[in-house]
């Protein structure tokens, strides 16, 4: 898949089948069909910035710019979801997880014409900026999905200068060779990190702090770490949100399954916030929406309903498709990460992290009004600086005139509203 973006310059890779990470970042520049938006994001609140996709299922050379307010719009097969599948497993890895967690099906993510090498090996290769305090860090990673999963190759760098980077030497050790700038009596420091992890998480217990050189690495690491672990991904399934669900965490889960359970939860711990939520719902929903509310059922399990306000309660079951898709996004841009299913950096004060929703069929089954609608309501939660969005859309060219009412009526009263939204456009 081709993006309208300048493609990132990376070396050739070492065989036809394995990528290996390119040696710097090159910026891309999507079409857009606003400026990105106007952040008021703090200059220390680590944001990914950027995504590459150099080698990854349908995507080659790939460079995707991220505003606050971001879409990834093209036909059906153009790339979209794996471009959102690419930043999520990014997330993961930065959140420390396992490569055989992130990537159940590792073939599926190797470009489909990628030939293997002399040892039958073949790869993919993706990779992200993230800008904060540090500046621009760019992070790049080759993984090996045949003929079996490992990471083989990792580059942290920053202005040029590369802060880590490591390399697969014995492929018979379950280990990758690794080396960070030191900047002391010694350029660099070298030793074994394991490859079925990211070794940029694993910095700060590897890395002493004792030299300029070494704090650099560490601060760099951390802003990338931290730009990556608040990531929710969602795509609402509507056919689960129907049936009561047990009461559990009160978190949601990225198909927003247990909406029930988040609805018992988050009513009753934040008045303002619930009715702005059911004032969205209220735009969104058929029929008149004086509450949306959760109720205890038998059997230990709970069920939402949306009080009409005239002593008739309705059951989600009785609820459209696009309606429980629209309400189901609505709450999730109305909560934050103590009610979403994410992992943010716990050592990190909130107000120092952003969290980041991918929306996979952001516009399935939404009408003209309710797709306009939670775009101004993302418009409106990106503005104020904590939360980042990126959506996939078949088709953006209702996006800025959605946008743009948001700002002129923000504008009329005087607080300047959202900036815009930048469309980044897919082409299979």
């Amino acid at each position: 898949m081709a993006a309208s973006a300048s493609p990132a310059s990376s070396p050739s890779p070492a065989s036809p089948g394995l990528p290996r990470p390119s040696a710097s970042a090159s910026s891309g520049s999507p079409r857009s069909a606003a400026p990105p938006a106007s952040a008021v994001a703090l200059p220390d609140r680590p944001r990914v910035t950027q995504l590459r996709l150099a080698a990854f299922a349908g995507h080659r050379r790939s460079v995707l710019r991220l505003g606050p307010l971001t879409l990834l719009a093209g036909p059906s097969g153009s790339g979209k979801t794996s471009a959102l599948r690419a930043y999520d497993a990014l997330a993961r890895l930065g959140g420390g997880a396992e490569l055989g967690a992130v990537f159940p099906d590792p073939g599926a993510c190797v470009p489909e014409r990628a030939r293997p090498d002399a040892q039958r090996r073949r790869g993919f290769r993706i990779g992200c900026t993230a800008d904060g305090a540090e500046g621009p860090v760019h992070l790049d990673v080759a993984v090996q999905a045949e003929p079996e999963l490992r990471i083989v190759g990792e580059r942290l760098s920053a202005d040029g200068v590369v802060l880590l980077e490591t390399a697969l030497r014995d492929p018979s050790r379950r280990a990758v060779q690794a080396a960070w700038h030191t900047a002391g009596s010694a350029p660099v420091t070298r030793a074994p990190l394991p490859d079925d992890r990211l070794g940029t998480p694993l910095l700060p217990l590897r890395v002493a702090g004792k030299t300029d050189g070494q704090r650099r690495v560490l601060a760099a690491a951390e802003q990338m770490v931290v730009a990556l672990r608040s990531v929710f991904a969602c795509d609402p399934r509507p056919g689960r949100m129907r049936e009561p669900v047990p009461t559990g965490s009160g978190r949601l889960l990225g198909g927003c399954d247990n909406l029930a359970d988040v609805l018992w939860r988050t009513r009753a711990e934040c008045g303002r916030r619930h009715a702005q939520f059911v004032a969205a719902v209220r735009t969104g929903c058929a029929g008149p929406v004086e509450d949306v509310l959760a109720e205890p059922d038998i059997g230990g399990v709970v069920r939402a309903l949306i009080d009409r306000g005239d002593g008739t309660r309705t059951g989600l079951a009785r609820l459209g498709y696009g309606e429980l898709r629209y309400l189901a996004l609505a709450l999730v841009l109305f909560t934050g990460p103590g009610v979403l299913e994410v992992d943010p950096a716990g050592e990190v004060p909130a107000a120092l992290q952003t969290l980041t929703v991918l929306a996979d069929g952001f516009d399935r089954g939404l009408d003209v009004d309710q797709r306009a609608e939670l775009l101004r309501l993302a418009a409106r939660m990106c503005d104020r600086g904590h939360i980042r969005f990126v959506g996939a859309v078949a088709d953006a060219s209702w996006a800025a005139g959605a946008v743009g009412a948001v700002a002129d009526a923000g504008a009329a009263a005087g607080d300047g509203g959202p900036g815009g939204v930048t469309v980044v456009h897919l082409e299979p």
